[in-house]
């Protein structure tokens, strides 16, 4: 099953993508994750890749698609995640052009939909685990007093995004909207979207995807 899971930054995207991976045996495509494994690997596209950072240049569409032609590649588990990608309608036609040259379909668009108030409270008191990546809320779910992470059972410095403040995610919002949320009507006409309130407790969305899915 190959999926692609929508929605603004704080959405819950990478924690609903991680059970998945967790339940479903899944792979998980992140950009930010494909570019640095790729920088690091010292394949023919992990130099170009190297390069491009180096310059502090911005990866191209087709570095993009080069990485994840690699994924599809491979071992396919349960499936693939899109996390992060496609961000432009561009980026959607060329996924599209991939997946039918590659012989893979897509399953199912999950549009994790969120209100901005809400979003931009979640977003300013959430922090993360230093050692595995699992974020804490303020409000829903705090640092444990120990400091012991609930997800690795270990020591932890949990740590906030320099920019999980509200000017910063404001504008990050506004980018989403110009850029990722044509998408919305893209993947609608094509048949695959279904939408989940993203801002349900982690279970309960869970659930929504889940079904959306069966």
């Amino acid at each position: 099953m190959n999926i692609i899971l929508l929605g603004p930054p704080g959405a819950g995207k990478g924690t609903q993508a991680r059970i998945l991976v967790d339940e479903h045996d899944m792979i998980q495509l992140s950009t930010g994750d494909m570019l640095r494994e790729a920088k690091d690997s010292g394949t023919e596209m992990g130099k170009i890749v190297a390069d491009v950072m180096a310059r502090g240049d911005l990866v191209t569409d087709d570095i993009v698609i080069g990485l994840i032609r690699e994924k599809l590649q491979g071992d396919k588990k349960g499936g693939f995640i899109f996390d992060g990608f496609p961000r432009t309608l561009a980026q959607a036609d060329a996924l599209t052009g991939l997946l039918a040259e590659t012989g893979e379909k897509l399953d199912a668009v999950i549009e994790m939909q969120v209100d901005d108030e809400a979003l931009v409270s979640r977003i300013t008191a959430r922090s993360t685990c230093s050692n595995c990546g699992e974020v804490y809320n303020d409000h829903t779910k705090p640092i444990p007093a120990d400091g012991i992470c609930t997800s690795c059972g270990q020591k932890a410095e949990f740590k906030r995004r320099s920019d999980d403040n509200e000017e910063s995610l404001k504008n990050r919002l506004m980018e989403y909207y110009k850029k990722t949320s044509p998408l919305i009507g893209y993947y609608y006409a094509k048949g695959a979207l279904t939408r989940v309130d993203g801002l349900g407790d982690i279970d309960a969305v869970k659930a929504e995807i889940a079904a959306a899915l069966d």
